[in-house]
């Protein structure tokens, strides 16, 4: 059984319309902490997100969801955590001083400089670049390219982490793995074929 994670910010519809796509039959969305049980029994778990990070945050807490699913993730539960769903890992943002994120990973969020010749948000097409291997990249060309929409971007403290990276005024992360852990700054729902195939792999991950 797939679980997204619906804490009232997020993506659901493209992500959801993209499961149906590549033949998911079992997806359940867990939205309050009375569905938590879900998350212990979910084959994996989706958590999209859009909008500013204090606010979603505060509303995935107000769902009593944030500790079953630190539960799930610590238990080996495979994770795809999509734009916030990946940038809550993290210990804080600069988008939010003083909101602790969820810290399940170690570094920070940052915002793009305001000194770049580039506009902010980033918002379109960017190339990707496998920093290593992962069966979570088959299939995916070498020049793939992702479609983002974001102000901020994850700083890992550990650049071990960072799977994909991308280049906008400066090299960041824009897909970390570290076990069954898995989140990307893009959006695979939005990025057409290499998306699905990501989303795929992920489906088909035994980690």
């Amino acid at each position: 059984m797939t679980v997204v994670v619906d804490y009232g910010a997020g993506n659901l519809r493209s992500v959801l319309h993209a499961l149906q796509h590549l033949g998911v039959e079992r997806t359940r969305v867990v939205r309050s902490g009375t569905d938590a049980a879900y998350l212990q029994r979910a084959t994996r778990i989706i958590l999209p997100g859009v909008g500013a990070f204090g606010a979603a945050l505060t509303q995935l807490r107000a769902t009593g969801l944030t500790e079953p699913l630190r539960e799930a993730i610590a238990a080996g539960r495979p994770y795809l955590g999509i734009c916030l769903g990946m940038q809550f890992l993290y210990e804080g943002s600069e988008e939010a001083p003083g909101v602790p994120g969820l810290a399940i990973l170690r570094g920070y969020v940052r915002r793009f400089p305001d000194a770049t010749a580039l506009p902010v948000p980033h918002m379109g097409w960017n190339q990707l670049r496998a920093r290593r291997e992962s069966p979570l990249l088959a299939g995916i060309p070498t020049s793939a390219n992702a479609y983002f929409v974001h102000s901020y971007y994850c700083a890992p403290a550990d650049d071990a982490d960072t799977l994909l990276s991308t280049d906008y005024g400066g090299e960041f992360a824009a897909a970390v793995q570290r076990d069954r852990l898995f989140a990307v700054q893009f959006h695979p729902e939005k990025s057409q074929s290499v998306g699905l195939r990501l989303l795929a792999n992920f489906l088909e991950w035994s980690a």
